[in-house]
């Protein structure tokens, strides 16, 4: 399945199909081979009405367990940085149990644009209520008009605008690279599988499926 936002969000295909998917996270084709990885390139626009996308130059993760670098890499990848997912890796002390938590990746965020903009938020499970959606929202806004991504770590399955599930029952870190409907409706690079590197989710689905972990905003 290929979730590529028609007339909205054109995923192209840049290079090869990539590896592994995300902790517990959908297979990937056949004929992956497991050193390979995916270049795909999200072409966004600026629409009124209260919708922006940003430009991502999409890489899946190389393996299992880089989830939260490649996402990382993923949202820093529209503001044109290249940065190599094993040096990130390194700076957030990612192993084969993945990434801790978003505050490993917050301050390598903010080393790699230069500024202290990132901050981390916790969403606990048992305060996701409207005031946490409405400040999710109002963070994945900001953020993207600033011209940068956010990144989630998430855990468990939400379902996108097309009906598609997507299940990370073990944890997963997802970049939010765009929003529509004034942040009702945001966009995903998903690093797990190239076959599904783009799907919009409502705002709410994201804030539950971030229950318990955080974000970086």
């Amino acid at each position: 399945m290929r979730t590529d936002l028609i007339r909205r969000t054109v995923l192209t295909v840049a290079g090869v199909a990539a590896t592994a998917g995300g902790i517990a996270g959908p297979a990937l084709a056949a004929q992956a081979a497991p050193a390979e990885r995916a270049a795909v390139s999200v072409q966004a626009e600026r629409r009124p009405a209260g919708e922006r996308q940003l430009d991502v130059r999409y890489e899946a993760q190389p393996n299992f367990f880089y989830c939260g670098p490649a996402a990382a890499r993923n949202a820093l990848s529209v503001q044109g940085k290249d940065i190599d997912v094993d040096t990130m890796a390194k700076e957030m002390g990612t192993t084969e149990a993945g990434t801790d938590s978003i505050n490993d990746i917050t301050p390598v965020l903010n080393k790699e644009t230069g500024r202290k903009a990132y901050h981390s938020t916790e969403l606990p499970a048992d305060k996701v209520d409207g005031k946490s959606i409405d400040k999710l929202r109002a963070d994945v806004v900001r953020a993207v008009d600033d011209g940068r991504a956010v990144v989630a770590n998430i855990a468990g399955t939400a379902t996108d605008t097309d009906g598609v599930s997507h299940s990370f029952e073990g944890g997963h870190y997802i970049s939010v690279v765009g929003y529509s409907e004034g942040g009702k409706t945001v966009t995903i690079a998903d690093s797990a599988n190239p076959d599904q590197a783009s799907y919009r989710i409502d705002v709410d689905a994201l804030a539950h499926w971030i229950a318990s972990r955080g974000y970086a905003s």
